[in-house]
């Protein structure tokens, strides 16, 4: 394996040193792009030997450590120019919404986590990460199949980067939401083992797998299921959210956002500030935009798409750390006026991670479908009818606004549930990363001990305590007038 014992010296734009492995066919920037079926691999007991001869350079205990950088921006600083380009009648209520919890804080300061990513140990082996992995970007969505499934689903930050970056903030987001649940520093450093060693456990099976059989791993709630094995009481409040999921459907959404003007016709209910109507030239370009977008489709679902037809479009806000970017909500109509699809029209902007990693590929030029190519890589299965555009000279992605999308409250969850959740979002992380890198080299890094487990924790700890510092400042600026806020909830 010669070819895998070169390091890539690599800077990113602002000139941050980035050391990656040239592991296999997955060098960094390659993820199966540039197809040669010539080429031969090792098999993966060398892979995995590989992989733990990293640990000499980059012990496990590294992970643990923590302190702010000497040249760490104010993290206000930093929320402030991630709201450049965003509308300004809205960032008052991402505030707000930021300032409800050091968990929302956390949400919505992607920008600011990146920056302190950024000064971390890696030991070089990349993957096309999620960029957002926190606990409320895992959950429920349906399959083409209509079948209920359970990964990540949120992917506005992705982009192909270490993959230390995704877990930690997994488990500095297990850690802050354990905080709110009220768990104690002890509870909350067993809760984030459990996710790390989700995260082992799963890449220590998924290693020797097939490379289809990888690919082909779905994690179905109320199944049967080895990335979803939950306890009684567990599984009682997985099977309340499932049912909930299961109604978040076209046809629910119509009955809750639509309603019939004076002629009969569907329009959509205004609400605002959530959701509100938009110039008539602006819907003329967005629906310009939408007969783009239908062309990134495969024919077959372009066809699909072309079944129905536009009848309106609103602005419809949503999220913690998405609020101030612009995103539409379509209604479109099919076989009758009873048979509604909703596509949601999001803007795509740079990833946060994006000042401190390269971006390699050009398919990741185009912000929309940098996203799209990174959902289609980390989930197990597909919205039919992702695809991007562009509108006013703006990236965005399309896809469906309520395909059985939801979660599990993390509120609902004590202390016994609250782990078998953090070991279930491991394991999705571990499957997903598998996809698009070497499931081998990674498990080999991570080893079958809990060292990483308990440097992990050590470090979700510290983090913890750093976000709910960070949170104090926002909530501090809003109560002397110098930031603006406006508080509600979001969805």
């Amino acid at each position: 394996m010669a070819a895998s014992k070169r390091r890539l010296s690599m800077r990113s734009p602002k000139s941050h040193p980035i050391q990656y492995q040239e592991v296999g066919l997955n060098r960094f920037g390659d993820l199966g792009i540039h197809t040669d079926l010539r080429r031969s691999f090792d098999a993966w007991p060398v892979r995995h030997k590989f992989g733990s001869r990293l640990r000499e350079n980059v012990p496990h205990e590294s992970h643990g450590k923590w302190t702010p950088a000497k040249d760490r921006p104010g993290p206000l600083d930093l929320l402030k120019q991630s709201n450049r380009g965003r509308q300004a009648e809205f960032i008052p209520l991402r505030m707000g919404r930021m300032a409800a919890s050091p968990f929302a804080f956390l949400r919505g300061a992607a920008s600011v986590m990146a920056f302190d990513l950024s000064r971390t140990p890696i030991c070089g082996i990349p993957v096309v990460m999620c960029g957002d992995a926190h606990v409320n970007n895992f959950g429920f969505y349906g399959s083409p199949q209509r079948d209920l499934l359970f990964d990540l689903n949120d992917f506005d930050e992705t982009m192909i980067g270490p993959w230390e970056y995704d877990l930690k903030r997994l488990t500095a987001s297990v850690n802050v939401a354990g905080r709110e649940n009220g768990l104690n520093a002890r509870e909350r450093r067993t809760a984030v083992i459990r996710c790390v060693e989700g995260y082992r456990n799963n890449l220590f099976q998924l290693q020797s797998m097939g490379i289809l059989d990888v690919w082909y791993r779905h994690a179905y709630p109320g199944r049967t299921n080895p990335l979803l094995k939950f306890d009684a009481k567990t599984a009682a409040i997985v099977e309340k959210a499932v049912a909930k999921a299961s109604g978040k459907t076209n046809r629910a959404l119509l009955q809750k956002v639509g309603q019939r003007d004076v002629t009969g016709s569907w329009t959509l209910h205004e609400d605002p500030p959530i959701l509100t109507h938009i110039p008539d030239k602006l819907r003329d370009q967005i629906y310009e935009g939408l007969n783009a977008y239908a062309d990134t489709l495969n024919p077959e679902r372009r066809y699909l798409l072309g079944r129905y037809h536009v009848v309106d479009v609103g602005h419809r806000v949503v999220g913690v750390g998405s609020v101030g970017t612009r995103a539409y909500l379509a209604l479109l109509l099919g076989n009758d006026d009873l048979d509604p699809l909703f596509l949601q029209i999001k803007e795509a902007t740079a990833p946060a991670h994006s000042p401190y990693l390269p971006r390699f590929m050009d398919d990741f030029r185009h912000d929309g479908k940098r996203i799209v190519i990174g959902q289609r890589a980390l989930q197990a299965s597909s919205d039919i009818f992702l695809g991007w555009t562009t509108i006013q000279g703006r990236h965005y992605f399309v896809r469906q606004m309520k395909n059985m999308k939801g979660g599990i409250p993390i509120e609902w969850l004590s202390s016994t549930s609250f782990n078998f959740y953090a070991f279930a979002c491991g394991a999705i992380l571990a499957r997903a990363h598998a996809r698009t890198s070497e499931a081998a080299v990674l498990a080999g890094y991570c080893g079958d001990t809990r060292a990483l487990d308990e440097a992990l924790a050590d470090w979700a700890e510290t983090y913890g305590n750093q976000t709910e510092a960070d949170h104090a400042l926002l909530v501090k600026g809003i109560k002397a007038g110098t930031i603006k806020a406006q508080s509600d909830s979001p969805e």
